[in-house]
């Protein structure tokens, strides 16, 4: 079969998902390699300026987290770390603002639009976009007391200016949406009294696409998705087998937010989640656009299951 084959046979390949998506709104957390590496970068913004000349709506959500900590070893500011997160001090937060909502994210919105896109910067701050509160978080009591007692009160972390969203206010997005633009999200917050909090963009993610009823929420990531025990990928997870991964150890470290986020989009009206690697190249092509897709789908039920795979909880590519 000769090259132009091929492509005829992919666009053929792509016609059913385009129509599925047509109208829909996706959206993508991005963050991890695909944002580092230049050649990834690219491709991410051609992956969008695609979905949009195909009638999809898209709407980002980007992390920062190397380039916060990058800005901070410049200006000599100390990072604390407790349960694995940073402890966002008055000084980290304007650092955290700084690098997100001005250099990282004003980078995004340049080479989207290049790549044809209109995008739009934004944060939590514009229109009230993201309501947050500060995060409380705990520990069992026993892990820092001298006694054992599993009866001993929670020890509560305090991580600073981090926060938890609340709500997201959603006529910004849709007015954007409608007006032919594309939104490029900082993942900052904002409280009742203008206080700024810094928020995981995984979670920020989840709570957009919940908000405005997203036909999928994509999680770009550093892996290839959820692995099985033998670390083949598991093709797709019903969220009522998710307690029983978590207690056989295949969830751990940092898939376990992101899993806890894509559960969060379900129950709040998502149709799929997908955990995806972004360092492919044009990974989001090719879990949208493609029949057998490369990550991991999240489902509210094993019928969800894409069409054309076998209705089992736990399907291995």
């Amino acid at each position: 079969m000769s090259v132009q084959q091929e492509q005829a046979r992919f666009l053929i390949e792509c016609l059913p998902h385009i129509k599925r998506f047509y109208g829909q709104t996706i959206v993508i957390k991005y963050g991890g390699h695909a944002m580092e590496n230049d050649t990834l970068k690219q491709a991410f913004a051609k992956n969008i300026a695609l979905l949009r000349y195909v009638g999809i709506n898209p709407v980002i959500v980007h992390g920062g987290g190397p380039q916060i900590g990058s800005m901070l070893d410049q200006l000599h500011i100390q990072s604390t770390f407790r349960e694995g997160q940073r402890v966002t001090d008055a000084a980290t937060m304007e650092v955290v603002e700084m690098v997100l909502v001005g250099s990282v994210n004003k980078d995004i919105v340049n080479r989207l639009n290049l790549a044809g896109v209109k995008a739009v910067g934004l944060s939590g701050k514009d229109a009230h976009l993201i309501k947050a509160r500060k995060l409380q978080m705990t520990r069992p009591g026993s892990l820092t007391s001298l006694s054992s007692d599993p009866a001993a009160p929670p020890d509560v972390v305090d991580l600073g200016k981090v926060g938890e969203v609340v709500r997201v206010e959603t006529s910004l997005l849709t007015a954007l949406h409608a007006a032919g633009f594309t939104p490029v999200i900082a993942p900052v917050g904002v409280d009742d009294q203008g206080e700024a909090y810094n928020i995981n963009a995984d979670a920020v993610a989840g709570a957009v696409a919940a908000a405005l009823g997203a036909k999928r929420l994509l999680l770009l990531t550093d892996v290839a998705g959820v692995l099985d025990g033998e670390k083949k990928l598991i093709r797709s997870i019903p969220r009522a087998e998710i307690s029983g991964l978590l207690e056989s150890g295949l969830l751990t470290g940092g898939m376990i937010p992101k899993i806890q986020c894509c559960v969060n989009a379900l129950a709040g009206g998502v149709d799929k989640a997908m955990i995806i690697d972004g360092r492919l190249e044009n990974c989001i092509l090719l879990e949208l656009f493609t029949d057998s897709g490369i990550g991991t789908e999240i489902i509210k039920r094993a019928e969800d299951a894409d069409a054309g795979e076998p209705p089992i909880c736990l399907k291995i590519r």
